[in-house]
């Protein structure tokens, strides 16, 4: 197809001099100032020519390779009806994070987050056979997740584009082959884009199902944290499972003893307390990893009802609170207030924890787990197993418990992964210890099971006769966040730089100079370079100066530059390779060859 040359003298684009004022990525800032995307709204982007050319050579990418890979592209609305989420639970379990609205009729629609529903529903209206799978369709289609906060740019945006692919076998041998086929895509995907990427095991969030991994791409401004080890585990913190040590034989400890620990409210002061007061018969000094804390948290359930639950950790570790949320997904976590506290005292006539002092146990009894007095639900960290010792709080103002024993002075209601994950921190498959790392999420593949051909009815006749239980596949990547990364790593201190897969153009031509014959000469070196099949933009503006034009070729970051200046009267025209930097004089008659 014939290529045709855009001429800058006429095109939508304007540049900026100055960065955004609410930018905080590079990304979001140089594809503000070269003219790639505009905001709207906080998270909310408009696409100007520039941008709409990049993100359309990105899909047409993953198009490739969604095909080779089996799929079909399908095209769903982003508006869709209540129903189908509250069949799933999801209307509610999204809470605040799903963009609700209500047509002039008073019916309920929401912008879609995810289609996991109305994929589902489509192929249960049109296939009934196991004889129609495997089937695998996709799209490219604009997503809307209300953000908190939404930042990064294209990072994380309350609009954007997916592309989600979803795969229906009715044998779990099926949802494998699948699953890797999607999987294997993905890496021809990443790999064609230029992105470096990390295979994790990850949460599956509110998407449910069973196996689940994220593309991250490592990057030391990456928003998630990963952790890796030298033989081969990588998981996101989110997933990554605690290596639970042996119990102990508890028999023979001696009991429990409450001490006075006076001004002791944090994990350090009370260490202190303990090595003054109270030193350990071996001789060792008490360290905060002898140390049970415990962390009042509330949820909020996205019908808004309030539990508090209490966790109990190793005093040297803190909360991470991504870890928590995943947890107790779907409802919110956030930290105790005095309402709460005041609310618990209430209930069992007394302070029923005391701030700074607080433990499982007390002179009354357990004071903690679903059987205790107070009935507050109590788990514990996987460390703390039967046989473990503990100095935690007595549940009295300026005392502590010392010798406390999990399994025989109390008992959890549960465990939690909800501590932070530590370098040197035992990989859970026995593969040594993990590493930190930072990374950004470029696609997600989850093998979703039978969740929502379960609830929403999908069901084909198997080689019996009998119905079975479709399974499904759900494979998610972010477009717009793709390329937004992709600016991320092709920059300099001067603009983008793009590689050739995705570039708006493949070659950008300068006319330099005010003489005709550069012009002319500009307009000659266009043709062939189009002639070529080449996708030119052309810089013909007749009153604007060199420095100007250069400082946009570099803004813009097209890798090829062609400039038309002084040597135009000789036939001689400058080759600049924008990400090295260097220029090459080539005489016009051997321009066409080097475009061949």
């Amino acid at each position: 197809m014939r290529c045709v040359p855009i001429r800058m003298s006429n095109y939508f684009l304007r540049t900026l001099r100055e960065d955004p004022s609410d930018a905080e990525v590079t990304s979001h800032r140089l594809l503000v100032r070269a003219g790639y995307i505009r905001r709207q709204a906080p998270g909310i982007f408009a696409w100007l020519p520039l941008g709409l050319k990049v993100k359309a050579k990105i899909e047409t990418i993953i198009r490739e390779e969604m095909a080779a890979a089996g799929a079909f592209e399908v095209h769903f609305p982003a508006l869709l009806p209540r129903e189908p989420y509250e069949i799933t639970g999801r209307w509610d379990e999204y809470g605040d994070g799903l963009f609700r609205l209500q047509d002039r009729k008073g019916s309920d629609l929401l912008l879609a987050p995810t289609h996991e529903e109305v994929f589902t529903l489509m192929v249960k209206d049109l296939y009934n056979s196991y004889k129609d799978l495997p089937l695998s369709i996709f799209q490219i289609q604009d997503k809307y997740r209300d953000e908190a906060r939404s930042r990064g740019g294209l990072l994380r945006g309350r609009e954007f584009t997916m592309k989600d692919a979803y795969s229906f076998d009715h044998t779990d041998a099926g949802l494998d082959a699948s699953y890797q086929a999607q999987r294997d895509a993905y890496e021809r995907i990443f790999t064609r884009l230029g992105l470096e990427y990390v295979v994790v095991q990850a949460d599956a969030g509110a998407m449910g199902g069973s196996k689940s991994e994220e593309f991250l791409h490592p990057t030391p401004v990456g928003e998630d944290t990963f952790v890796r080890s030298a033989g081969g585990y990588a998981a996101n913190v989110e997933a990554f499972r605690t290596l639970v040590p042996e119990a102990i034989d508890f028999a023979g400890f001696p009991a429990a003893a409450v001490y006075d620990t006076p001004d002791t409210p944090t994990i350090q002061t009370l260490v202190d307390s303990a090595n003054a007061s109270q030193p350990r018969p071996d001789g060792r000094e008490w360290t905060a990893a002898d140390t049970l804390k415990n962390v009042v948290l509330a949820l909020v359930q996205p019908d808004g009802s309030r539990e508090i639950v209490v966790i109990g950790l190793p005093g040297d570790r803190e909360v991470d609170l991504k870890r928590v949320e995943v947890a107790f997904a779907p409802a919110e976590v956030e930290a105790a207030n005095d309402g709460d506290f005041a609310k618990l005292a209430k209930v069992v006539g007394k302070p029923a924890l005391v701030k700074g002092y607080i433990g499982p146990w007390s002179a009354d009894g357990a004071m903690l787990g679903e059987e205790s007095a107070t009935g507050i639900r109590f788990l514990v960290d996987p460390r703390v197993v039967d046989g473990t010792e503990w100095i935690t709080g007595a549940n009295e103002p300026g005392r502590h418990v010392f010798g406390l024993v999990a399994g025989r002075d109390f008992v959890a209601d549960g465990t939690v992964e909800a501590a932070e994950v530590r370098a040197g921190d035992p990989a859970p498959d026995g593969s040594g210890p993990v590493e930190l790392a930072r990374g950004m999420e470029i696609g997600h593949v989850f093998q979703l099971g039978r969740k929502y051909a379960e609830s929403l009815g999908l069901k084909v006749l198997d080689e019996n006769g009998k119905l079975v239980t479709v399974t499904m596949g759900s494979y998610g990547i972010g477009v717009t966040r793709a390329l937004a990364v992709i600016a991320e790593l092709n920059n300099d201190a001067k603009g983008l730089i793009w590689p050739e897969a995705v570039a708006p153009f493949d070659v950008h031509v300068i006319a330099t100079g005010r003489d005709e014959i550069v012009f002319e000469t500009s307009e000659t070196v266009t043709a062939m370079v189009e002639a070529s099949g080449r996708d030119v933009l052309y810089d013909d503006r007749r009153k604007v100066s060199p420095g100007v034009k250069f400082g946009d070729a570099e803004l813009i970051g097209i890798p090829t530059i062609v400039i038309v200046g002084r040597g135009a009267a000789d036939g001689i025209v400058e080759l600049w390779d924008r990400r090295s930097g260097e220029r090459t004089q080539v005489a016009v008659t051997e321009l066409a060859a080097h475009f061949a």
